[in-house]
């Protein structure tokens, strides 16, 4: 039966509006500039280094394809990694304080664990920095708990509520299911949820169609129109938008240098052409008959060039010669100059690029990562607001409505700078004289959680199972001149009586 698209709102109206999000974006098109903005698909292709080959006047394609794939070098992934690998999530705290701010710490904590984020966490921020945005799922699993999976721009689309970015009207999944060979679709409103299949692999929308006409609605268990009730009153979903300063709809971490990367390229194909053609020196003979084929007619080649062989003649009148090779420089120092330019825009510390560092000082290594650093924190607070949704969603699948409207939840991220063990060690201790907690010293200094958990436990073992202190030895026991036994530890703060001061009794 088709689904009707007709009727605002509807869920057909939204399958075919979201659908048609999702499918638009993944082709480059072209803004109301004039320029071109890359698709999804183009900017997983640069992130994998399979940029496209540019076109060198006097070189066919076709004979050169191969070479010239050789000569593409993947800075963008460079680009890419940089930031993301000093992205990562040491856990979650609440504002409140005491034993029961602790306690949900730790609930958070198993939820983290209990879904592989500490892994999984990784694809979203990989994810929202290459494909501009990517979403984490939270659904109830078969055992009740809080289940929260990685999903891709490339199969989720998203509307926000007219005049509020922070609330979710209607969320869609479309995915191709291997085991039938359909496509699937999950459609995702505040109070309702709704499935949907087509036979069609490679669905299209048009986006004014009052009927889809190749969808049906998914059979489940409970439901044979593919209707069910969302039992979080919300879009389960939660986005992770990259550089929302650039495009609210996000902006890739490495869109800004493409155009960077295509001239490193191509001045690569031109050195290595260079190099092919132009280096060896080629050499000539003049004055020389050259014989011919016989059969075919064709010039018989005299001499072959080989490093092995010497050219000779009985003709004395023939020359030989050689040309200069070409100048590699100027095509070295043109990519030099390229990666410098990418490395400055998408702040990327130098000592990265040179893959090289002599005699350089740890202050100056860490002024050139000021800028990297910068943009991690930066990164950091955007998607450090996802994490505490995704949290508070999770604690509204388990019913605990305290938690999951809990606003003074925090992510707790790693530090992104780079610090040795005593710098760090020298900082807790000035910290501990300033009156910081003990707790804090230790997230401070890197460790995790889990593992400040456990060296409490440590601590108070080491306290009850400390040996007492060795008591004062006699000869110094008592030695404070105020008149008391030898044996007597206390000391006596004042001045001793004049000597001829009547005693008082």
């Amino acid at each position: 039966m088709p689904i009707d698209a007709s009727k605002v709102e509807s869920p057909g109206w939204w399958l075919q509006r979201l659908g048609k999000k999702l499918l638009d974006e993944r082709d480059d098109h072209v803004d109301e500039d004039g320029e071109t903005e890359p698709g999804l698909n183009t900017l997983r292709k640069y992130a994998e280094g399979k940029v496209p080959l540019p076109t060198v006047p006097g070189l066919d394609p076709r004979e050169v394809a191969e070479w010239m794939k050789d000569a593409r070098t993947n800075w963008v992934s460079l680009v890419l990694d940089s930031p993301v690998e000093r992205l990562g999530v040491d856990g979650f705290r609440f504002g409140s304080s005491g034993g029961e701010s602790v306690k949900a710490d730790e609930d958070a904590q198993r939820i983290w664990r209990e879904n592989h984020m500490k892994a999984d966490s990784g694809l979203v921020h990989y994810g929202a920095a290459s494909q501009r945005r990517a979403f984490v799922l939270v659904e109830r699993g078969d055992n009740d708990r809080p289940r929260l999976t990685h999903e891709t721009p490339r199969q989720v689309a998203v509307e926000h509520a007219q005049g509020n970015r922070r609330e979710l009207a209607a969320g869609l999944k479309l995915w191709r299911d291997d085991w039938t060979g359909n496509t699937r679709a999950k459609l995702w409103l505040p109070d309702k949820e709704y499935d949907f299949v087509t036979k069609t692999d490679a669905p299209t929308f048009s986006g004014r169609a009052a009927s889809l006409r190749s969808w049906d609605a998914f059979q489940l268990p409970n439901s044979s129109d593919g209707e069910s009730r969302n039992g979080l009153g919300v879009v389960p979903l939660v986005p992770f938008i990259n550089r929302r300063n650039r495009r609210l709809a996000g902006f890739a971490e490495h869109e800004d240098v493409l155009r960077i990367q295509n001239r490193i390229n191509l001045s690569l194909i031109m050195l290595i052409g260079a190099m092919k053609y132009g280096a060896f020196r080629q050499r000539w003979a003049a004055g020389l008959e050259v014989d011919e084929d016989p059969v075919t007619g064709a010039k018989i080649q005299p001499f072959q060039l080989d490093i092995r062989k010497l050219w000779t003649t009985d003709d004395p009148e023939v020359k030989f010669g050689e040309f200069s090779a070409t100048d590699l420089v100027p095509y070295v120092r043109s990519v030099e100059s390229a990666v410098q330019d990418l490395a400055a825009i998408s702040r990327t510390p130098p000592h990265y690029i040179i893959g090289a560092v002599v005699n350089v000082s740890g202050d100056a290594l860490k002024a050139a990562e000021t800028g990297l650093v910068a943009k991690v924190k930066d990164r950091q607070d955007e998607l450090g607001e996802g994490w505490e949704a995704v949290m508070r969603l999770a604690f509204r699948v388990l019913g605990d409505t305290k938690k999951a409207e809990a606003w003074d939840l925090e992510t707790v991220w790693r530090d992104p700078e780079s610090r040795t063990v005593s710098e760090l060690s020298d900082a807790a201790v000035k910290k501990a004289s300033a009156g910081v907690p003990w707790r804090q010293r230790m997230e401070d200094m890197g460790y995790t959680p889990a593992q400040i958990s456990r060296m409490e436990i440590d601590r108070a073992a080491d306290a009850l199972n400390a040996p007492m202190a060795d008591p004062q030895p006699a000869q110094l026991q008592g030695q404070a001149d105020n008149g008391k036994s030898p044996f007597d530890a206390r000391s006596v703060i004042g001045r001793r009586p004049a000597d001829n001061v009547p005693d008082a009794a």
